[in-house]
């Protein structure tokens, strides 16, 4: 029974994670791959830690108390686990422990050094690299000595770094175990780390090698700087050789220590350009075997490479996956959707099945192929236009792209796929009835999908689901509507080209689009107000919601003095807008309708913040200022030369922009109008299979693509390992950022604005909406913890449109992600609000509570002291 307690590395393999932890798994496997050597030694197992736990009573209660920790709670947390730690290492090894590493040591040489490193069971995993937390220990040497060290490592389980990464990725302490490797010591003369994609720019065709003298742990603790080779295709691109003052050495006696390097060596190469190519392919063939790119710890001895550790490197973001060798150029779909975040299954395939470009999957994100309009030139023009007026840095990162030899090949002409052009649709009259008409038609269409989608169930329900959505494509491309949008798009940008050149004047159509008709999200965030008219006069319904703590306070509130009509026009606002939601491009996301109680926070701000009646008069005061504008512009241009001319064309176009510029937003309301519908019948079948004991919880669901939905509700059958694997995936998708660009050799371009106009210190974005305000940043996540006071600026990494609600009781608005065009823009010109989006990490860089100015007319944000 011993020897279960102690496994030889030979013995071991990636599919005992639960044994020998992930270093060890990873270990193991590599000392399997044909062509690389690995130190030989062995791992004692997770069940040695385990008899350990179980067998010191006092760690049951202390587990307990570090678990029930806040994980902000930083000296609560850095306590507890400093005395779970000496608990641990100071229990006595048992016996028949001790001897099986004892008779191991032997089996590897008794009077070696070894180097004991710890390897937690939640290490170094496709989804989690948790590199660094916690311990290893090099040049150990002697049985008494490694069994210390061993204690030491199950300890290091519980550095404050550990814990804290655990509490603050979901994971449960008593879940996570503790093996331990023991290796062979080995003494290099160079050593260091391998990524095999380049980990600043994800490019995983370039390797990139950090090299330094002595052992690695000179590098890994940040001791010297690296000589740095980047190889590609078994060549040298570039090479730093860095001054290497320091490193760090073996002691005959055990243990390490730093020493200084002579100074005619510190500036000579650690490696030679030949050995780093060399060591560049070992990366090769390590990747390939563990099919992703990998982190390899190596050491150079006699002029052989011997690999001391490998990982996934887990802070790249995923390539979309291709069947053919060709580049490809990926624009991210959620920066033009203003939803950045990660999408479930469920909610990736349904926008693929509903959009009208074909779109890749990778990390939870959306992104169009736009290779093939960039490789023609006639195409080209005009998407790099288009992008550049929704989102100047897309533009930018897409130039960078096209700028690297041969990787776009120029073709004559473009082949299907990729964004619809702008000017593609013929002008249309400016008749304010073609937007009613418009609107009218997307009523008709989504009540007769409600009316159609109710008797269905079961396969039968998703093969009316697929006409559902080629109807669903057929209204979204409706000439008509593109027109539309197009001639509100198109006189806004005449507006702001021309009124520049004539008047000198920046972005004049923000006034003049002020409180323009018909424009649902605008409305939706005035509506709310009124919401608040109706509650403010009731203060027990006012303290009631104060309180709210679950989904059926509607119901309560009907009992109040007042309720009834409180909750009658909370009902009323969820009839119309309650398919909204943050992130609803994301049909899993849960809306409006199925979580009333995000919509509290900013019903009680708004009985705070404003007086009766503030919805109309704001409306009024925004269509007052536009008129004024509107009547100096023209009193302007006429005192020009050819003045008439001049500004007959501005009023015509004023005219057309304040038709159509509003039903910009009608669209995407009418596709999360659609998506609602298709939700509610989607969710009553989850439940119908929940019942049916096919499926565990109704979200499970949201794991599996439309198609893999279909099949389950023919097949009463769920591959639960699958659901498990897609959640585990999706919570490592969350972690990641997406880039705005990226190429199929996996390099995350992110774009820059060209520009020297900015002052130093100040944070430059895209003007969206003019003006100037200064107040302090509220620098919120989610909507739901909104807390503003009036003339508060509002930064956030991105705003759909269920933020406009937030937006009537702002000053001001900075985002990371945004356009021109994009809704939160579109919403901050309605409402006269000064923004600047597209602001790089501006929810980092801005402190909540900070007093900024925002440069809504020019583009810039300024942190004031």
């Amino acid at each position: 029974m011993t020897e279960q307690y102690v496994l030889d590395l030979q013995e071991v393999d990636e599919t005992q994670v639960a044994v020998v932890g992930g270093k060890g798994a990873h270990l193991g496997e590599l000392s399997r791959i044909e062509g690389i050597r690995v130190p030989a030694g062995f791992c004692v197992t997770t069940e040695a830690f385990r008899r350990i736990v179980a067998e010191t009573s006092s760690l049951d209660d202390q587990l307990d108390r570090l678990s029930r920790s806040a994980p902000d709670d930083r000296e609560g947390i850095r306590a507890r686990s400093a005395r779970i730690r000496r608990t641990i290492e100071e229990v006595a090894v048992p016996e028949e422990l001790a001897a099986a590493i004892s008779r191991a040591l032997g089996r590897h040489g008794e009077q070696a050094a070894y180097a004991v490193r710890s390897s937690a069971t939640a290490e170094d995993l496709p989804t989690a690299s948790f590199a660094g937390q916690q311990d290893t220990y090099l040049n150990v040497m002697g049985v008494t000595a490694v069994l210390q060290h061993v204690s030491r490592c199950w300890a290091s389980l519980f550095t404050e770094r550990a814990v804290a990464y655990r509490q603050r990725n979901g994971i449960d302490h008593r879940t996570v175990h503790m093996a331990v490797v023991v290796q062979r010591m080995v003494f290099p003369h160079a050593a260091g780390v391998l990524f095999t994609a380049d980990p600043v720019t994800g490019n995983r065709k370039v390797a990139s090698v950090d090299a330094g003298f002595g052992l690695g742990e000179a590098l890994v603790s940040g001791l010297v700087n690296p000589d740095v080779f980047k190889v590609r295709d078994g060549e040298i691109v570039s090479k730093v050789i860095a001054a290497k003052q320091r490193a760090v050495h073996a002691l005959p006696a055990g243990g390490t220590r730093e020493v200084a390097v002579d100074a005619q060596r510190q500036e000579q190469p650690a490696l030679t350009d030949a050995q780093a190519v060399r060591l560049a392919e070992v990366g090769r063939r390590i990747e390939a075997h563990f099919g992703r790119p990998q982190d390899i710890e190596w050491c150079l001895v006699d002029d052989g490479f011997q690999i001391v550790q490998s990982r996934p490197i887990t802070t790249l973001f995923p390539v979309p996956e291709s069947d053919d060798q060709e580049n490809h150029v990926y624009v991210s779909v959620g920066h033009q959707q203003m939803m950045t975040d990660a999408m479930k299954p469920l909610g990736l395939s349904m926008w693929q099945l509903t959009a009208m470009a074909p779109m890749h999957a990778a990390g939870g994100r959306l992104f169009v192929d736009v290779a093939r309009r960039l490789a023609s030139p006639a195409s080209r023009a005009g998407l790099l236009d288009l992008m550049g007026k929704g989102d100047p840095l897309v533009r930018d990162a897409l130039e960078t792209v096209l700028a690297q030899d041969g990787f776009v090949p120029s073709l004559p002409d473009a082949g299907p796929g990729g964004l619809p052009g702008r000017g593609a649709a013929d002008p249309i009259e400016t008749d304010p009835a073609v937007v009613t008409e418009l609107i009218e038609r997307s009523r008709t269409s989504i009540a007769a999908l409600e009316h159609d989608i109710r008797s269905r169930t079961g396969p039968a329900l998703f093969d009316f689901l697929l006409e559902a959505f080629e109807e669903h494509k057929r209204v979204l491309s409706d000439p008509l509507s593109i027109q539309a949008i197009m001639a509100g798009m198109e006189a806004t940008w005449w507006l702001n080209d021309q009124l520049r050149e004539w008047l000198g004047e920046k972005n004049t159509a923000d006034t003049l689009t002020l409180s323009a008709p018909d424009n649902i999200t605008s409305e939706m965030g005035l509506a709310l107000l009124d919401v608040a008219d109706v509650i403010r006069p009731h203060p027990d319904v006012v303290a009631f919601l104060e309180d709210v703590q679950d989904e059926g306070f509607l119901d309560e509130l009907a009992k109040l003095t007042g309720g009834a009509e409180a909750r009658d026009a909370i009902e009323a606002y969820l009839d119309r807008y309650g398919m909204r939601c943050v992130g609803e491009i994301d049909i899993t996301r849960p809306r409006w309708r199925e979580r009333p109680s995000t919509l509290v926070p900013v019903i009680l701000d708004n009985v705070r913040l404003f007086e009766p009646g503030a919805a109309e008069r704001r409306f009024e005061q925004g269509r007052r200022k536009a008129r004024e504008k509107e009547q100096d512009v023209l009193a302007r241009l006429r005192a020009l030369p050819d003045g008439d001319r001049k500004a007959d064309e501005t009023k015509r176009m004023i005219d057309r922009v304040r038709t159509f510029i509003g039903y910009r937003e009608y669209p995407k309301y009418g596709i999360i109008a659609r998506y609602f519908v298709y939700k509610t019948a989607l969710m009553e079948e989850a439940e119908r299979l929940v019942q049916a004991g096919v499926l565990p919880e109704p979200e499970d669901s949201f794991y599996l693509t439309f198609q893999e939905f279909h099949d389950v509700a023919r097949s009463h059958q769920v591959d639960q390992r699958l659901v498990q694997r897609r959640k585990d995936a999706f919570r490592s998708y969350e972690r990641l950022t997406p880039p705005r660009v990226l190429t199929s050799d996996g390099e995350a371009v992110t774009g820059a604005y060209r520009r020297d106009d900015v002052p130093p210190g100040a944070l430059t974005g895209l003007p969206v909406s003019a003006g100037t305000v200064e107040g302090r940043a509220r620098v919120i996540l989610d909507m739901a913890e909104a807390d503003l006071e009036a003339g508060d600026i509002l930064v956030t990494t991105f705003t759909d449109p269920s933020w406009s609600p937030l937006f009537v009781g702002i000053a001001g608005l900075v985002t990371e992600v945004g356009g021109q065009m994009t809704h939160g823009a579109v919403i901050a010109r309605e409402y006269g609000l000064p923004a600047v989006v597209g602001v790089d990490r501006a929810t980092r860089l801005i402190e909540d509570g900070r007093r900024i100015r925002v440069h809504g007319t020019d583009g810039y944000v300024e942190i004031l002291s």
